[in-house]
């Protein structure tokens, strides 16, 4: 039998963050990943990317792992363009309006995980359980004690799903949700580009949903994130290689030129989950595991980074001894509840928004977005906020 103070159920981006961030906590951590955490990148850059905002990144450098992404792969923007497809409804932003280096990073997950890898290996206060499969769950009302497959047993005072959005932590508690479809799939691949991205972020939104290019290290190359109803996505995957291609150039207004795909589409369904507890007798929740929103604004990763920041926080000022004491961790599902349901509230204005073809919902999009690139200030708001400043 393993006994540890926190055990950490997820090894991905969010995961390992929370146990980089209790390096100097004085409590013994397991991390338990149900198959190998660290893997080598391929000669092509995965689908699966995020834009890392500047808060976001200032955590990663302040744990280490910022100076171990491999440099080649990732993709500092310094500008972003959106716009709506035949209308005149555009807006642009530039790190000129910021004072800061860059707006954000795009960089593969994989990246993410494996820089977080080297950084938590290396904690003497944790230990990484990889290809580790949890059979069952049992709780007191002051730790947990899970089994795995081969029998053994492991107790904890402290339980953290971060096992993403169909957490077998959250369902082990039996948790609610509240959750609705987005109706809408996300379609994510590899592009090249006939002209070069400049190292801009695009986003056009179309009528059936949102489509961001988003830049990569080659010049003439991008992460395309095509978030369409889900009738419509369902014809895009069904399309060969160059009818995707011609319509991915149409949708874009031909803003990069002709594209190639560089590697597979992946289709993803989009679902909006809150769990309507985070803290739950010796449960706490961070990430996708309590939270999934629709990715038209990049934040997702970035809302359950700054999850772990504060939840660190309250656990760096504990004993172990203080662990059974859930008061002490109300604050954090306070507050992080809040920001995601803000959040979430956000993110389905614009969705709502930008829907639909209706002329006069257009001609209020037109107006409202070329009034806010004409106001410095409230651009100037809107960024920061965005680069979690």
């Amino acid at each position: 039998m393993v006994k540890v103070d926190i055990t950490i159920v997820g090894g991905g981006m969010v995961g390992l963050a929370l146990a980089a961030q209790l390096k100097s906590s004085g409590l013994s951590i397991a991390v338990i990943n149900n198959r190998p955490i660290a893997r080598a990148l391929p000669n092509i850059t995965e689908s699966r990317v995020s834009a890392i905002n500047v808060a976001s990144q200032a955590m990663l450098e302040k744990v280490g792992a910022w100076a171990l992404l491999q440099s080649e792969r990732f993709c500092p923007y310094t500008g972003m363009q959106v716009w709506e497809q035949d209308s005149f409804a555009k807006i642009s932003f530039a790190t000129e309006q910021t004072g800061q280096q860059c707006l954000g990073t795009i960089v593969e997950n994989q990246n993410i995980v494996n820089a977080l890898y080297q950084v938590v290996s290396q904690q003497a206060n944790v230990k990484l359980l990889e290809n580790c499969q949890i059979e069952r769950i049992h709780y007191s009302d002051d730790e947990a004690i899970l089994t795995y497959n081969n029998g053994e047993l492991l107790t904890t005072r402290l339980l953290i799903g971060a096992d993403g959005a169909e957490s077998q932590v959250r369902k082990s508690k039996q948790i609610p949700l509240t959750f609705w479809s987005y109706d809408q799939q996300a379609i994510v691949a590899t592009i090249n580009t006939e002209k070069t991205h400049d190292n801009i972020a695009r986003q056009a939104f179309t009528p059936f949903g949102p489509l961001a290019f988003l830049p990569l290290n080659e010049p003439h190359q991008c992460s395309i994130v095509w978030s369409q109803d889900t009738e419509r996505a369902s014809e895009l995957m069904a399309l060969d290689e160059q009818q995707f291609t011609q319509q991915l150039a149409v949708a874009s207004d031909m803003q990069l030129g002709p594209c190639q795909l560089a590697n597979q589409r992946v289709s993803i369904p989009l679902t909006m989950r809150y769990a309507r507890e985070w803290l739950n007798g010796p449960v706490v929740l961070v990430g996708d595991a309590a939270h999934t929103i629709h990715p038209l604004a990049g934040q997702g990763v970035n809302l359950g980074f700054q999850d772990t920041v504060m939840l660190a926080e309250s656990l760096n000022n504990l004993g172990a001894g203080q662990l059974s004491d859930r008061r002490v961790l109300r604050a954090y599902e306070r507050s992080r509840k809040a920001e995601a349901a803000k959040m979430i509230a956000t993110m389905e204005g614009f969705k709502q928004l930008f829907s639909g073809r209706d002329p006069v919902k257009k001609l209020i999009r037109g107006i409202g977005m070329r009034a806010v690139n004409d106001m410095p200030m409230v651009k100037q708001r809107l960024i920061e906020q965005a680069m979690g400043l």
